[in-house]
């Protein structure tokens, strides 16, 4: 397609919203190249594939691509037999936790466990966990390697070490001579050119024999480095060289490691930042509420609620738009800033957009078609460096635009004609666009000639729009109305600005009798289109009311139905229950009568009988009266618990915290000293805040301990913040908070040291490792505060 529509539509602004969600810099360079397809199978599958990604978003959230970056020259390197630096196994490490990340991201499956057009893709990623594993394992940061990388380097610099301990141990002894120190510029020991030395007076030089390395600017200080330590200073850069050494051997095994992998890297690669890509055109759908376009290659366009991305998602007025199916040729008019050009614009970018893949802002079971070409004469194209007038800078796009056109495209013209004499322009826009309709060329056009209006209504095919105005507000409402041809108002809105009456009278003498019969008849149409639509909105609105009642009313009669059928089935049962029970104390007495015969029954035992029966109706009459069994008395379940609020636990008659706050079932987590258990509100009782458990008023020795742990599991955090601190302040802190940690049973703790020079961060590190009770601690990962962070493991 022409790059100049892709201007006038300014659908290069989209481009750049677009390029703005991308993370990883060849996503951004795919954004940047996105072009309309023309291919209706690539355009559905380019917008499922949009559609799927944005359902994820709304299922999942958002998923991060930040990290990726391209391997291919190292690799390349690689496969040739060379190695990689340290910075590049952190850009790979980087690659690899993004492709762990959106793998993650891409499990857990909708309920219905249907695959979508994504699948395939994040099947595709290869996370490497055990090539990831081997670089965090090796390379901590991109100026140190891991002690634990191989034995051979924990052996060197263990011995660093050492012999960095007998150097200083040497030269404090020297600074501790009297004789010495006296020929100090200070009693510091400083390095230079790698090699620890003493800053010497210049004139006391002869009483520090030794090696000079350094002078001070000023002259007045030499830097020596004493006899005594040379030997050692020797074996110590002889360690260095060899940790060096190591070092590349490390980063050798690591690059072989890693050629291994090569092809899963590469793909690895592709995919994500496809996907980062796809993700960015879903992103920019959920900005601005997009929905995928039904395609078709019939010409037929039906726009829905259709609003302009670049305008202001709160203050836009939706449009609905049909062209290509009544008619290919939309003539909209009106009012200057009544959104005309706006319209034409949302139609032209919506199609590009579509074509390439984007969602549109517009309403569900919207419908565009795939144009080969779309062509647009839109906004003020004068040109003074070629000496064009405004009107011959347009009939120069649009002589061009009549030479390359064809059934396949779609055409949008701003102002047809515009700049010239109104009756020459008039016809000659007439026949413009009588040549395009006689093509059958959807096209759009504005203008504010009289005659095309006409036009539209004789010609078929032809229809016309206006874009609303309210002549009392003098503002426009942005509705775009098929159907109706619109009018300029220019009489009306001088009067409401205060022309004189006596001008806008004089004026309307000079136009002739058609065009005021034309426009007085344009204004009637209007006048009973707000009317119909008036009443269209109050017919709508009580149907709405009626339908509602109708479903109401429905609903209470089902309700009544269902509790008659309920009544009448309890009742029939007991009236069964009633007659069987009659039949039953009928054939009983029967049967005794017949027992006595002829012989007179006894008193008494017809008394029994006749007892039974008034005690039966007896409780009948009561259950008719509507005695109602006493319900058992409500719980006293505590309510509007609040974490830390002190409980008593019944079933377990201990005392505690509320570590949680109740779920749907009323179940929570209360920490009771060491022991955090799950219980029911049901089983709780609400404890005053002064109230103090029993065991925490005993001062005996026998519970001292406990009173420690409780005190310390329920005070101690599990985070501390070393930051702004001292490397010594920072460690005093941290070795008391580690022993409060340990002693309160927390599993883990976390140490914010912030990154910086490095310098806490290893001070913190090589505290952890003299420590026994730390299983094992790790810089934090992403989302958990990356090198600023480490996290420490107790045994």
């Amino acid at each position: 397609m022409n790059e100049k529509a892709f201007k006038t539509l300014e659908y290069n602004k989209i481009i750049d919203l677009l390029t703005e969600q991308a993370a990883s810099p060849k996503a951004k360079e795919l954004c940047r190249s996105l072009k309309p397809m023309t291919d209706k199978a690539k355009i559905e599958a380019a917008q499922t594939q949009t559609a799927d990604a944005l359902t994820r978003l709304f299922q999942k959230g958002s998923v991060s691509f930040s990290g990726i970056h391209d391997m291919e020259a190292s690799l390349k390197r690689l496969e040739i037999g060379g190695t990689m630096g340290i910075d590049e196994f952190l850009a790979l490490s980087s690659l690899l936790e993004a492709a762990k990340r959106v793998k993650a991201f891409s499990r857990g499956k909708s309920e219905d466990g249907a695959r979508d057009s994504l699948d395939d893709l994040f099947d595709g990623i290869e996370p490497l966990t055990p090539l990831l594993d081997e670089i965090r394992r090796c390379i901590i940061s991109e100026d140190e390697i891991s002690d634990d990388a191989s034995p051979a380097l924990k052996n060197i610099r263990r011995s660093i070490r050492s012999m960095n301990d007998r150097v200083h141990s040497q030269m404090t002894a020297m600074l501790n001579n009297t004789n010495i120190r006296n020929s100090l510029q200070d009693g510091v020991i400083t390095m230079r050119n790698g090699r620890y030395c003493l800053p010497v007076k210049a004139e006391y030089k002869n009483q520090v024999p030794g090696m000079v390395h350094d002078q001070s600017s000023t002259g007045s200080t030499l830097f020596i480095e004493p006899m005594a330590v040379v030997n050692l200073n020797n074996e110590l850069k002889e360690l260095y060289l060899k940790e060096q050494e190591e070092i590349s051997v490390i980063l050798a095994n690591l690059s072989n490691l890693t050629s291994e992998y090569i092809p899963y890297i590469r793909e690895d690669y592709r995919i994500l930042t496809e996907l980062d890509f796809i993700f960015a055109k879903a992103s920019l759908a959920k900005i601005y509420n997009g929905t995928a376009p039904i395609f078709n290659e019939n010409g037929y366009i039906h726009i829905r609620k259709g609003r302009h991305p670049l305008l202001n998602k709160h203050k836009v007025v939706p449009i609905d738009v049909t062209l290509g199916d009544a008619f290919d040729l939309l003539i909209i008019t009106g009012p200057n800033t009544g959104g005309k050009t706006v319209s034409l614009k949302t139609v032209g970018l919506f199609t590009l957009m579509g074509q390439a893949g984007l969602h549109i802002p517009a309403n569900d079971r919207s419908e565009l078609c795939v144009f080969h070409e779309v062509f647009a004469d839109i906004g003020d194209e004068q040109s003074i460096e070629q000496s064009l007038s405004t009107f011959s800078s347009h009939m120069t796009n649009i002589i061009s635009i009549l030479d390359h056109v064809d059934e396949h495209s779609l055409v949008l013209f701003d102002e047809l004609c515009a700049g010239t004499d109104p009756t020459e322009g008039a016809a000659l826009a007439i026949s413009i666009l009588s040549k395009l309709h006689a093509r059958g060329i959807r096209t759009m056009a504005t203008t504010h000639y009289s005659e095309i209006k006409v036009f539209a209504l004789e010609t078929p095919g032809v229809e016309n729009a206006c874009c609303e105005f309210s002549v009392e507000t003098l503002s426009p409402t942005y509705r775009l109305l098929i159907g109706i041809p619109g009018k300029s108002n220019a009489f009306a809105i001088s009067g409401k600005l205060g022309l004189s009456a006596d001008i806008i009278e004089d004026a309307k003498t000079r136009i002739t009798t058609s065009e005021q019969n034309f426009e007085d008849l344009i204004a009637d149409l209007e006048s009973s289109r707000v009317t119909i639509e008036k009443e269209r909105l109050e017919i709508n609105q009580y149907k709405a009311e009626v339908a509602s009642l109708k479903k109401k009313l429905e609903a209470k009669q089902e309700r009544l139905d269902e509790s008659r059928d309920k009544i009448l089935r309890e009742a029939n049962e007991q009236a069964y229950a009633i007659l069987k029970e009659a039949k039953d104390v009928a054939d009983t007495s029967i049967r005794n009568f017949n027992k006595y015969g002829t012989t007179h029954a006894p008193v008494s035992e017809m008394e029994k009988q006749r007892s039974k029966i008034r005690d039966k109706m007896s409780a009948a009459e009561k259950n008719m009266a509507g005695t109602k069994k006493k319900q058992a008395p409500a719980g006293n379940a505590p309510k509007n618990l609040r974490i830390g609020d002190r409980v008593k636990v019944l079933s377990m008659n201990l005392t505690g915290t509320v570590h949680t706050l109740p779920n749907a079932r009323g179940d929570l987590y209360v920490q009771m000293g060491i022991l955090r258990s799950l219980v029911n509100v049901r089983d709780l009782v609400l404890l005053p805040d002064d109230t103090v458990p029993a065991a925490a008023k005993k001062t005996n020795g026998k519970s001292g301990s406990g009173k420690i742990r409780m005190s310390k599991s329920a005070s101690v955090s599990t985070e501390i913040n070393l930051i702004g601190m001292t490397t010594d302040e920072a460690i005093a802190v941290l070795d008391k908070y580690l022993d409060d940690a340990y002693i309160a049973h927390l599993p883990s703790v976390r140490i914010v040291h912030g990154k910086g020079t490095g310098a806490l961060r290893a001070a913190v590190h090589k505290h952890l490792k003299r420590l026994k009770y730390v299983k094992s601690f790790h810089l934090g990962e992403f989302g958990e505060g990356d090198a600023g962070v480490t996290i420490a493991e107790f045994e």
